[in-house]
């Protein structure tokens, strides 16, 4: 089992950043702004950043990864991995101990059960949890004593940080939400929009799709911890908002992901209120297919499934040639600029599960016409391909956002060059990467044919990550919209070597098969179209200390180490 141990020794010391504070709450007001509005502090019941990292501020669990993608403990008094014990030499349990003498901010303890139901909460039959791939395997958990919790698994996990790691997969408390479970889930608001938590703060009050309010938790673990008394973390308003905020007027400390074009933010560093920062981690910017039909005038239950086939994007043929069409490297340039690189993968790194994936870097406009051509699809009187009555007409939609609006503009004119008729549609981010399953306008519903967005995985191994396109977790009704499959694509050979995957050690091997999953959904079956590895750009004022960027968990892991720079 040597080998197969490799994986599971990669677990490192952890080493937080100083920080510089005398007493929890010495430093007073913290301002954070995420211009996508958190919609929900349930990150079980939104697969969106703003919500899932909103609630990192809150709930916990019980290890994370740190800036370099090295498994630390947060709620555990440990990593566990075959080497010390806490993984079986089978690699079918592992063993979670939490450190002694935790409380949640009620006062009250934690305990294994919580941990226990936070599993039975998220992979309950007839709820939609949105980060369920995380639990991807496990048969059962056990709790032999309030500080030890077995996770066991149907088969060997060479990888078993799957449940409990990482900002995707917090602990609930279980007081808290046990009558939340199932269909439930969505209609618990109270417990939803102020979860009881770990983290550094509490919440004072939550207004959905615009502010919270923040206080240091009394009960945290470290008395000398946070350094701020009080946040205010605001959502909303667009990129350039928010940047100007903290790089021009100085009124925020933090500001998230500045999707904007280099020379925007260089010239909105000049203001010298604050500084950027910038890592590449996993973020892709990607287009994904419809491979169901998304007319409004079939039931909702077949709208997600494949039940409806969709009439056109079911075709190899025009997916491969819409992504033809596309000049990546000008994307690049007009969007992102030394902080994006062209990418055709959906996982770009690390390094050793980044397939040799190129051939989508060079556009080729005249060679996609030729493939619409072959397969049948005619150019018209009005300029627009059709076949069989059904015409090459697109409604491509994402979050508003001016490079994204930058891309649509440039992606229908090089669509509609080969043919495709284009019509464009943004919609507000707070709604869109919501969970909210009475909107029509999630990216979940995916109401459209084609969808534009960024998404990423939590540390360095993709497992859970590509386990979301297996057979049966696309969103649907019954999962309450909830799911992360959301192009319902389905393929058995590709579960197939999802559950070889699981049951790989070997590094090399995971490597192979991780590359092979990767082009199953980009290279083979243009399920998903990747555009740009983007580089993480955030900002944070010139007072403010602690900062450490991590792109492989939530960019909000150590905001309990954050101080004011006197």
């Amino acid at each position: 089992m040597k080998v197969k141990a490799t994986l599971l020794g990669a677990a490192a010391a952890f080493a937080l950043a100083p920080a510089a504070m005398a007493e929890r709450g010495s430093d007073g007001h913290v301002n954070i702004i995420y211009w996508q509005a958190p919609s929900i502090l349930n990150p079980y019941l939104s697969g969106g950043t703003k919500d899932i990292e909103s609630a990192s501020l809150v709930i916990e669990p019980l290890g994370r990864y740190d800036e370099n993608g090295n498994l630390v403990p947060y709620l555990a008094a440990e990593i566990p991995t075959v080497e010390n014990g806490g993984v079986s030499e089978d690699l079918k349990t592992i063993t979670w101990n939490l450190k002694d003498g935790l409380l949640w901010s009620d006062g009250s303890p934690v305990t294994s059960a919580d941990v226990a139901f936070t599993a039975e909460y998220c992979m309950h039959p007839e709820g939609g949890c949105a980060q369920l791939a995380k639990f991807d395997g496990v048969e059962s958990i056990e709790t032999p004593d309030d500080l030890t919790v077995v996770v066991n698994f149907k088969e060997p996990k060479p990888n078993p940080y799957g449940p409990f790691m990482g900002g995707q997969s917090p602990i609930i408390q279980k007081a808290q939400f046990e009558n939340c479970l199932g269909a439930k889930a969505p209609e618990c608001t109270d417990a939803n929009f102020g979860p009881i938590g770990t983290g550094p703060f509490v919440v004072d009050e939550f207004k959905p799709n615009d502010v919270i309010a923040m206080s240091a938790n009394p009960n945290y673990r470290d008395p000398d911890k946070p350094a701020f008394a009080t946040l205010t973390f605001k959502g909303g308003g667009d990129a350039t908002g928010a940047g100007r905020a903290v790089l021009e007027t100085g009124e925020f400390d933090y500001a998230w992901n500045l999707q904007l074009a280099p020379d925007v933010i260089a010239k909105m560093a000049e203001g010298g209120k604050g500084k950027t920062i910038a890592a590449f981690g996993t973020l892709v910017e990607r287009i994904e297919m419809n491979l169901t039909d998304p007319s409004p005038d079939l039931p909702a239950d077949v709208r997600a499934t494949r039940k409806a086939p969709h009439p056109f994007l079911s075709e190899l043929a025009v997916r491969k040639a819409l992504s033809m069409a596309i000049d990546r490297e000008l994307l690049v340039e007009i969007g992102y600029g030394q902080a994006g690189r062209p990418t055709c993968n959906l996982v770009p790194a690390p390094e050793m599960f980044a397939s040799d994936n190129t051939d989508c870097l060079t556009q080729d406009i005249e060679g996609a016409k030729a493939l619409l051509e072959e397969a049948g699809w005619t150019v018209g009187s009005d300029g627009v391909r059709s076949k069989d009555g059904v015409r090459l007409s697109i409604l491509y939609q994402t979050s508003t956002n001016a490079v994204r609006q930058d891309f649509q503009a440039l992606i229908k004119q090089w669509w509609e060059e080969i043919g495709v008729e284009t019509e464009l549609r943004n919609i507000n981010a707070s709604v869109f990467f919501g969970g909210d399953p009475g909107s029509p306008d999630t990216f979940q519903k995916f109401y459209a044919d084609v969808e534009m967005y960024a998404n990423n995985f939590d540390g360095t191994d993709p497992q859970a990550y590509l386990s979301m396109y297996r057979c049966g977790n696309e969103p649907k009704p019954s999962s309450q919209w909830q799911g992360e499959n959301i192009n319902r694509f389905c393929d058995p050979e590709y579960d197939a070597l999802l559950d070889e995957l699981s049951q790989t050690g070997v590094l090399e091997e995971r490597g192979r098969i991780a590359k092979k999953l990767n082009e199953m959904l980009t290279k083979e079956s243009y399920t998903i179209v990747p555009l740009v590895d983007r580089g993480r750009v955030s900002a944070h004022s010139n007072t403010l200390g602690g900062v450490v960027l991590n792109t492989w968990d939530s960019e909000l892991w150590n905001v309990a180490d954050w101080y004011r720079i006197k």
